[in-house]
């Protein structure tokens, strides 16, 4: 396992993601996911449990590093104007 290093809680910022899962203090819960960014919620939350510092394996990912949304479907065979709409609901007859 890679080693983890400190980032202080002051230098969290709204928007900034991370290459590796970001963990609170304690190593072993997790506080952000990989390249998941980081939301008013998620500095609330250090702010107010007071948490001095997280740890990661993973470096600040840069917004123009982040991977683009392609055009392609889930499984990338399937473009996405390619699937069929969802019927509005009132339109299904429920059987009973």
């Amino acid at each position: 396992m890679e080693e983890l290093r400190k980032i202080s809680c002051s230098d969290v910022r709204l928007g900034m993601r991370f290459s590796a899962p970001v963990f609170f203090e304690d190593g072993k819960n997790m506080f952000l996911a990989p390249l998941k960014e980081a939301k008013p919620y998620h500095i609330f939350a250090i702010k107010r449990w007071k948490i001095p510092f997280l740890l990661t394996s993973g470096r600040i990912v840069p917004e123009e590093e982040l991977p683009s949304i392609s055009a392609e479907g889930i499984d990338g065979d399937t473009l996405l104007e390619d699937l069929e709409s969802v019927d509005d609901i009132s339109e299904l007859e429920i059987a009973k």
